[in-house]
C-alpha cells in the first residue's frame, strides 16, 4: 500500500516521504479500514516535528517516532474484521480518532491507504456525510466538546466567546456552544467572519480591528484557542464567576518553547487554579467512545456540521497540506484524500 512514512523527527518537508509498504492486518478486536480521507492538524504537526520535546514523553518516541506513519483521524470503509471484533462488518463506513489514551501527539498511521484500528475507536459515519467531511470531524470536534462541556461546563443562556473561532477546533466550539443554547461571540480575522455567522455565531469580532479584552464586555466562558495574552488581560473579559478555557495552540512552534511548548502557559494557570475561581483546573468527563457517539448523534441530527477548508490535498501532497495548515489561513479542517 502507499503511505506517508517518517523515520525521524524534523521539518515536515524533510522527513515525510511517500512509499509503498506492506498492508497492515486486523488483529484481535480490530478492523482493517480502507482509508478514504484523513485530516492534517496541529497535533499531527507536533508529532512529525517532535516538538515540544515534552510531548515525546506521552508515548510518541523519545528519539524517533515509534510508529512511522503520521495521522490520527480517518474516514473510510471496513474491508476486514479481526478476531473478536463484532461492531462492524466489511462495507461499513466508519470514522474516528485512532490514538490511544493521552497519546494524542503521536503518529497513529492514518496517512496511508489502509489502517488496522481498534473497533472501539470508530463510529458509523452519518449517511449524509462524505468521507472527506467525516475525516474533518474527530480530533477537533472531540477537543471542542470535552473542553467546552467538561472544562467550561457550558449552560444554556450563557455568553460564550470563542477566540480563534474560524480554525479547526473553533468552528466546532461555535457550533457546540450554540447547540447547547449559549449566546456565542466568535473572534477571528475578516476572511472568516461570514463563515462564523453561517455556523450560528450571534456576534462576530474582527481581531484586526478590536481586542476583545479591551471591549468592556464580560462573558461566562472565554474559550481561547489562539491567544498569547496573559490571563490577567483575558480576565477583563470574564464575569467574576466565569470560566477561562485555554486550548493552548502553540502556533506551530512560533512560541519558541521547544521543550514545553504551550505548557509554559498552561502549567502556571493549572497551579493557581485551586485559588482562582475562573480557572477550572482539570475536570474529567465521559470516555472518548461516548464523546464520539455524542458528536455522531449531533451530526446525524444536523445540529452541527463539518467545515472543510476550500483546499483538499491528495495523499502524495501531504507536505503541501502541512504547509497550508501552518499559514493559519485554512477555514476549518485541512483534509488529505487517499
Amino acid at each position: 500500500m502507499r503511505a506517508i512514512v517518517q523515520e525521524r523527527y524534523g521539518p515536515h518537508a524533510d522527513v515525510l516521504e511517500l512509499r509503498d509498504i506492506p498492508e497492515p492486518v486486523a488483529g484481535p478486536g480490530q478492523v482493517l479500514v480502507r482509508v478514504h480521507a484523513t485530516s492534517v492538524h496541529a497535533d499531527v504537526w507536533h508529532a512529525v516535528h517532535g516538538i515540544p520535546y515534552a510531548f515525546r514523553l506521552f508515548g510518541s518516541g523519545l528519539r524517533r517516532p515509534r510508529l512511522g506513519i503520521p495521522g490520527t483521524d480517518l474516514a473510510g470503509e471496513v474491508v476486514a474484521v479481526g478476531d473478536g471484533a463484532t461492531r462492524f462488518r466489511p462495507g461499513d463506513r466508519v470514522y474516528g480518532e485512532v490514538t490511544r489514551g493521552v497519546n494524542l501527539w503521536a503518529n497513529a498511521g492514518t496517512f496511508a491507504e489502509f489502517a488496522a484500528v481498534d473497533e472501539t475507536l470508530l463510529a458509523a459515519i452519518p449517511d449524509h456525510l462524505s468521507f472527506v467531511e467525516a475525516a474533518a470531524v474527530p480530533t477537533a470536534a472531540l477537543i471542542a466538546l470535552t473542553n467546552l462541556r467538561d472544562e467550561g461546563r457550558v449552560q444554556a443562556g450563557q455568553r460564550v466567546l470563542v477566540n480563534g473561532a474560524g480554525g479547526s477546533v473553533g468552528v466546532w466550539a461555535v457550533q457546540l456552544a450554540t447547540a447547547f443554547g449559549a449566546h456565542v461571540t466568535a473572534v477571528d480575522g475578516p476572511a472568516k467572519l461570514d463563515l462564523l455567522r453561517d455556523l450560528g455565531a450571534d456576534e462576530v469580532v474582527d481581531y484586526t480591528q478590536q481586542d476583545f479584552t479591551q471591549a468592556g464586555i464580560r462573558y461566562d466562558i472565554v474559550f481561547d484557542i489562539v491567544s498569547q495574552a496573559p490571563f490577567r488581560q483575558v480576565r477583563r473579559a470574564l464575569e467574576p464567576d466565569g470560566t477561562f478555557v485555554l486550548i493552548g495552540h502553540d502556533q506551530y512552534g512560533r512560541s519558541r518553547h521547544r521543550v514545553l511548548g504551550s505548557l509554559t502557559r498552561m502549567l502556571p494557570l493549572l497551579a493557581i487554579s485551586p485559588v482562582v475561581k475562573q480557572l477550572p483546573g482539570i475536570r474529567s468527563g465521559p470516555p472518548r467512545e461516548e464523546n464520539l457517539a455524542t458528536i455522531t448523534d449531533l451530526l446525524a441530527a444536523h445540529r452541527i456540521r463539518p467545515v472543510v477548508d476550500d483546499r483538499t490535498f491528495p495523499l502524495d501532497q501531504a507536505v503541501a497540506a502541512m504547509d497550508h495548515l501552518t499559514t493559519g489561513a485554512a477555514k476549518g479542517r485541512v483534509v488529505l484524500t487517499v
